[in-house]
């Protein structure tokens, strides 16, 4: 069963394994496949889902709003997110403008089938509005019963600190912010990571796979595997093509000894990595397949010694992206409507 961990500096627990519905719900696969999944997620111990409006362009809002339907509400933590675009794509239609925050947060909950979220994040910083009126109204989002937490996602140390002190000057907790993160993308150790522990911000992570990648199925020097994430654009195919270099292929492949010596998976050992990092609250896993999370789950509760961490290190070496200049830029300079 999986363990459970704090949500920055709140008294909020939430699943070590958080389920996250990107590239599979309303797109990837079908319904029953994904109501089936979350029914799996959920036998196995999982609480904590994660989901955002634009996934398949809120259709992914809906579909996990059906698969925890009959649920009792108090025992999940439910998260969605609000910046991208969605609907008609018209100029109020993405940012974290009060208009599109409000018109969002209320969207999400009818989706959802719910009263409340317990986390709402800000799905990437937006320049182009003024970070008062995106916390203010966030503020009134949690006043109004509609969101118990505010989170962030992939925000520079500098975007954490003023938005912590906004949020707490509006008198609202600022706990979460959700980066990619795995051993092979790592960016996020240089600045984000000591910020966020000074500020009591854990993080939620992404791709803690890299991907996929570190299931070690894409092999140096072969075609990409048939119908895997690589092939579909749909599916994250951008995202992966920074990994599929023969060099890192290559390197992950010597993790397959390190994860037999401690009795892991590839799978299990890429999550058990992120969350030795105590910062991390939790780890995001995706599933098109029941099955694949009974396994994902072992990784919860894992310690790996100092022998393992060592050895993961010298299998990756040089390939290992850790410049935590990347941090600043994810986030788009304008909006993207």
């Amino acid at each position: 069963m999986v363990n459970y961990r704090y949500l920055g500096n709140s008294g909020l627990k939430v699943s070590e394994i958080t389920y996250g519905n990107w590239v599979t719900h309303g797109s990837q696969v079908d319904d029953s496949a994904a109501i089936a999944t979350v029914h799996a997620a959920l036998d196995a111990g999982i609480t904590t889902f994660d989901t955002a409006d634009v996934y398949a362009n809120t259709l992914a809002e809906e579909v996990l709003g059906k698969a925890l339907t009959g649920q009792r509400r108090e025992s999940l933590e439910i998260f969605t997110k609000v910046y991208f675009p969605t609907g008609p794509q018209g100029p109020n239609d993405t940012g974290l403008s009060r208009k599109h925050i409000f018109e969002s947060i209320n969207g999400s909950l009818t989706r959802l089938g719910t009263d409340y979220v317990d986390l709402y994040q800000a799905h990437r910083f937006d320049y182009e509005t003024p970070l008062e009126e995106t916390f203010q109204a966030f503020a009134d989002v949690v006043r109004q019963g509609k969101a118990l937490y505010i989170g962030v996602s992939e925000w520079t140390a500098e975007q954490l600190r003023e938005g912590h002190a906004l949020a707490k000057s509006y008198g609202v907790q600022l706990i979460s912010n959700q980066p990619q993160y795995s051993a092979l993308w790592r960016v996020i150790e240089g600045k984000v990571v000591p910020a966020a522990e000074e500020l009591g911000i854990s993080q939620i992570v992404w791709s803690p796979m890299a991907q996929g990648v570190l299931s070690g199925k894409y092999l140096p020097g072969q075609p990409v595997p048939e119908g895997s994430r690589a092939t579909d654009e749909k599916s994250g195919a951008r995202f992966i093509k920074s990994f599929l270099r023969d060099e890192v292929l290559q390197a992950v492949q010597g993790l397959k000894p390190v994860a037999a010596q401690a009795g892991l998976s590839m799978p299990q050992l890429a999550i058990a990595w992120v969350l030795q990092n105590k910062n991390v609250a939790s780890a995001l896993v995706g599933a098109s397949r029941p099955e694949q999370l009974a396994e994902t789950v072992k990784a919860s509760g894992v310690v790996l010694d100092a022998d393992t961490l060592a050895a993961i290190d010298a299998a990756l070496g040089d390939v290992v992206y850790s410049d935590p200049e990347d941090t600043y830029t994810v986030s788009p300079e304008t909006r993207l409507v």
